[in-house]
């Protein structure tokens, strides 16, 4: 009774349990100021860099500290100068670059440049698993990384944006070398890719209905072509010529259709690997021997094994040969041909992602909660988080969603 009676010490404590308290939030995540390096790519062959100076500029203004080896964007025509303009460091050689938080770079890592890197960092780069051996992925574990596979990283459609976004460059700019090739300014036979009055538009055949096959279709239509486009999905097929937005001759992959189509054909696009049999080309070498002379084929699948039996791998100083009187144009990374779009196209995406993992707080705070950046990562405090890998070079591997709740 006497605590009922006692109202001035028992009613304050009540109404204070009732009123809103402040949100604890979650220790941890709060900004982060990143380093991010951008070393100069070493392969002779690959000519993009992975920020343009206004992905630069964008991280800076937010309070990031990028360190540019120099000469890492005079391929793509970006400079030193362009670079430090906008808040880059310019440094010279790698050892500066390759202890930022975050490396970003467009080819795969070389060996050297793992063993600089240290425990815990993150590197974002290409992965290319079919040019990768299991010593270099197990050198990286050793090295107790966390990377990503730029390639598979998926957007909030489940897409992948970086493949989608090179593969509309491929495909656009496979027209352009056909055109160039069938010229006579590269020994061509002479015919324009295209269409006009009183003349009969030259033939195109795109094998494969995907991004690069429906870009490729836009680009040759603008042209005036008569443009063929084969797949082995229904579904693609409707929605290449829903994205195009007008009917074009499309067809499933009947071999007498497509040794048709391929025999009055000026030019052949594959982008599409055959996937029904133990093989790794679509056409055959008698298919391509029954071809018009001096027509030419663009192989998009080099980096995948090809789409064409007779096709063997190039590059930009030899990109052509000539068999069966077919010239054949087999370099697998013709992104990289027109290197500042491409470049452009890969700082849209990876500048973003870095003010997220800022935002965030670090890779290991985002992750959790987005993902299609976790789709991408295949180390993880140097464990092998992805399935593929793991199975292809018999490594153990762990799931990412479980080692997240371990963390």
């Amino acid at each position: 009774m006497a605590m009922m009676s006692d109202k001035t010490s028992y009613f304050p404590l009540g109404q204070a349990t009732l009123l809103p308290q402040e949100e604890m939030l979650e220790i941890g995540r709060r900004k982060k100021k990143l380093s991010v390096g951008i070393p100069k790519e070493t392969s002779r062959f690959e000519n993009r860099v992975a920020l343009t100076p206004q992905g630069v500029e964008l991280l800076v203004a937010n309070g990031h500290n990028v360190i540019f080896e120099s000469g890492a964007g005079d391929k793509a025509h970006y400079f030193d100068k362009d670079f430090a303009e906008c808040g880059a460091q310019i440094v010279k050689g790698k050892s500066a670059v390759l202890k930022a938080d975050i490396v970003l770079k467009v080819s795969a890592l070389t060996e050297e440049e793992v063993d600089v890197l240290e425990p815990n960092q993150l590197v974002i780069s290409l992965l290319n698993l079919y040019r990768q051996s299991r010593e270099s992925i197990q050198r990286m574990l050793d090295r107790r990384l966390n990377a990503i596979a730029f390639e598979l990283l998926k957007d909030d459609n489940g897409c992948y944006p970086v493949i989608r976004s090179m593969s509309e460059i491929e495909g656009t700019a496979s027209v352009m070398i056909a055109s160039e090739y069938l010229s006579k300014a590269h020994s061509g036979k002479g015919v324009l890719l295209g269409g006009v009055t009183g003349i009969s538009p030259s033939d195109l055949v795109i094998l494969g209905a995907g991004t690069a096959g429906e870009f490729a279709a836009k680009a040759a239509l603008g042209l005036g072509a008569s443009v063929k486009v084969f797949d082995n999905s229904y579904h693609r097929l409707r929605e290449l010529e829903r994205n195009i937005g007008q009917r074009i001759f499309t067809s499933v992959l009947h071999p007498q259709a497509l040794t048709k189509a391929l025999q009055s054909a000026d030019a052949v696009l594959g982008s599409l690997r055959y996937l029904h049999t133990g093989r790794s080309f679509m056409v055959t070498e008698d298919q391509v021997a029954q071809m018009k002379k001096g027509s030419i084929i663009i192989d998009l699948s080099m980096d995948q094994g090809g789409c064409f039996e007779s096709s063997k791998c190039t590059d930009f100083d030899h990109p052509v040969f000539t068999k069966h009187g077919v010239i054949h144009y087999c370099v697998p990374n013709i992104a990289s041909r027109v290197s500042r779009t491409s470049s452009i196209a890969l700082s849209n995406i990876f500048a973003p992602i870095v003010l997220r993992l800022g935002e965030a707080g670090g890779v290991h705070h985002l992750i959790k909660e987005d993902v299609g950046l976790s789709n991408g990562m295949y180390l993880y405090k140097g464990i092998l988080t992805n399935s593929h890998i793991g199975r292809h070079f018999n490594i153990p591997y762990k799931d990412i969603g479980l080692l997240m709740a371990a963390f």
